[in-house]
């Protein structure tokens, strides 16, 4: 049987995003805005649990989790009776994408592109109450100043740094990097001190979220 919210719990949201150590660093930016952070998820089969047991006032949810489509979760978070609201982030930048998740039901739409400080207000409107879809305009630029100064910095990574900033985003440490590229750890410890010097960042979180705001791996690809 379905419960009400504990109005104590007004700010409470479950995240689900495919690339950990930006869940994690989105996670941390709500808690210090006061937003309780209820559970997060990396994949989509994990999404429904999660809401059922913690039964969050919103579900933020992002468009691309690995091969499956956030789109498609929409729906059953919705019918699933916990009065969960569904707020979707993406990199797309196609205003029918953003019509597609409001038809499904969604209560946002915004892009990863817009930075922390536009999700974390994104997410705060939802919480409120408010729809939001906040979508660059069709007329705007396909690459903004700030994606192109970051792509520019990502230009002068060497391959097996981009390899190391993919592992990163997908959140693993130093000794599975080192199982994964078949180095050292005191090689690894220099590939990261490269990304984060040459991003212009300073910890592996900020160099993961930087890559997936500015889709650097995508590009990269």
């Amino acid at each position: 049987m379905a419960r009400p919210h504990d109005p104590t719990s007004a700010n409470d949201v479950v995240l689900c995003d495919d690339h950990p150590i930006f869940a994690d660093a989105l996670c941390i930016v709500l808690t210090a805005r006061g937003v309780t952070v209820r559970a997060v998820v990396n994949t989509a089969g994990d999404v429904l649990p999660a809401v059922r047991t913690h039964r969050p006032r919103v579900c933020v949810v992002d468009r691309h989790l690995g091969p499956d489509d956030g789109l498609d979760l929409i729906a059953g978070i919705v019918a699933a009776g916990t009065g969960t609201r569904v707020l979707v982030l993406s990199g797309d930048r196609d205003p029918a994408t953003a019509r597609r998740a409001i038809d499904a039901g969604a209560a946002g739409y915004v892009c990863k592109t817009a930075g922390v400080a536009a999700l974390v207000d994104a997410v705060r409107a939802v919480l409120a109450g408010e729809c939001v879809v906040d979508v660059p305009a069709a007329t705007a630029a396909p690459r903004s100043r700030a994606d192109a100064e970051a792509h520019r910095l990502a230009a002068h990574l060497t391959p097996r740094e981009r390899e190391c900033l993919a592992l990163i985003v997908d959140g693993l440490g130093t000794g599975a990097i080192t199982e994964r590229l078949g180095v050292s750890a005191a090689t690894v410890r220099t590939y990261v001190q490269g990304v984060l010097t040459k991003l212009g960042v300073h910890s592996r979180i900020e160099a993961a979220s930087f890559a997936v705001r500015h889709d650097l791996l995508r590009h990269a690809d």
